[in-house]
This record gives C-alpha cells, structure tokens and sequence, in this order.
C-alpha cells in the first residue's frame, strides 16, 4: 500500500511534469475537513471545492446562492485536511462577472483567506480580460 501522507506535496508544476509524462491526474470534490483527509489519505492528486456545496451542503436547487464567504469557509476546512492534495476552489457566481478587478479581489480573498493555491471560474468570451488579469498578478 503507498504511503500517500508522506508523498511530496503537489503544485502546478508537479501537475505539469505528470501531463508530459502522460501520468493520470486524479480529482474529487470536497467540501469540508473530513471528507477532504480521506480523499487527501486516498492519494487524490487534485481536490476541487466546488460552488456545488450550494446544492450538496446548503440544499439549494442551484449553486447561485452561494456567496463567496461561504466558499472561503468551505475552502478553508478543505486545506486544513489536505497534506498532499492541490486544493481548486471555484469562484461562485457573481464574484468575478462584474469587471476584471472584481474577479481579482475575489481570488485573492480565497487565497488569502483559505490557503488555497488556486482558484477556478466558468470561461466565457466576456471574461477573458478578467482571466488575463489573474493570471498576470501571480
């Protein structure tokens, strides 16, 4: 059995290496401290925290209604359970639609705040200026 507690932390460029090797990277959803070790203890490359909480944990119809403090929340018991795992965190909707800075200001929040290294949104054509403005601010 691998001793996936004491592997070496993944990053993007561990992420990278394993593309140009053609290695499988794995992914799961999370959302809180406990399901986050198991799936981290599992050896589970990738946990993304999903804006799907609004419908998993919240019981909302749609992921709309989450906020991005509730995503932060969600985030932060996430990176508390992961030694190992690269933790994702979705931006939820509203929080980056507006205008290139508010998209900024809204993954830096989750950063700062959770611990997490990186953060996700939906793509559409109307946002490309606010992804170029993440990416350019690492």
């Amino acid at each position: 059995m691998t001793d996936f507690k004491n592997a070496k932390k993944i990053t993007t460029h561990t992420l990278r290496e394993m593309k140009e090797e053609h290695v499988k990277i794995s992914m799961l959803t999370a959302y809180d401290y406990s399901l986050a070790r198991i799936v981290d203890d599992a050896g589970i490359d990738v946990i993304l925290v999903g804006d799907s909480a609004s419908n998993v944990m919240a019981g909302h119809e749609t992921t709309l209604p989450i906020t991005l403090d509730q995503m932060i929340y969600h985030a932060s018991s996430v990176v508390r359970g992961v030694s190992r795992a690269l933790v994702v965190v979705d931006l939820p909707f509203g929080s980056y639609q507006g205008n290139s800075k508010e998209a900024l200001n809204s993954a830096i929040r989750i950063m700062k705040e959770s611990g997490a290294l990186l953060t996700s949104l939906l793509q559409q054509p109307l946002l490309m200026a606010s992804i170029k403005n993440i990416k350019m601010k690492k």
